[in-house]
């Protein structure tokens, strides 16, 4: 059974903290589905200040909504369309302050004012992206993408 932690230390040791609930919570089950729904619980509950942390999934040549925890999302996004799409089309993490400002960024959610995308890879393939909104302006910096990306890299292992 999962127990909430209280996340004390600075905001590196937290994130360390949260690899290791990751990997706690993936690292004996084997269906994809079930680790990206524990992943995007455990970030749920770990981020302050977030409205949408969830996955998209390439699915013929386009991102499919996964698993995620907020209110009812986009479906399906093309490559190079909004900030997710942006993120598989360049094959790096988009880290957005303000989401307004992003030519062509999707609104599914009114209430987002920042964004931060991280493309996940399997086999060195795209399989998608870790796709956290916020809703106060310039929510993420270089920690969170750091430690998203190594989020990634570990939840990958697993898929």
């Amino acid at each position: 059974m999962f127990q909430p932690e209280l996340y004390t230390g600075t905001k590196q040791e937290n994130y360390d903290l949260l690899l290791k609930q990751l990997k706690a919570l993936i690292e004996d089950e084997e269906d994809e589905i079930a680790n990206l729904s524990n992943a995007s619980s455990l970030l749920n509950q770990f981020l302050d200040d977030v409205n949408w942390v969830g996955f998209y999934l390439w699915k013929q040549d386009q991102l499919v909504l996964g698993p995620f925890q907020g209110l009812p999302a986009c479906v399906r996004i093309p490559s190079g369309k909004g900030v997710c799409g942006t993120a598989i089309a360049e094959r790096k993490v988009q880290r957005i302050q303000d989401v307004h400002a992003f030519p062509g960024h999707i609104a599914c959610d009114a209430a987002s004012q920042s964004e931060i995308v991280v493309p996940i890879y399997k086999n060195n393939e795209v399989y998608g992206v870790l796709d956290i909104d916020s809703p106060s302006k310039g929510r993420f910096d270089e920690v969170d993408e750091e430690f998203l990306t190594k989020f990634v890299e570990l939840l990958q292992n697993y898929l």
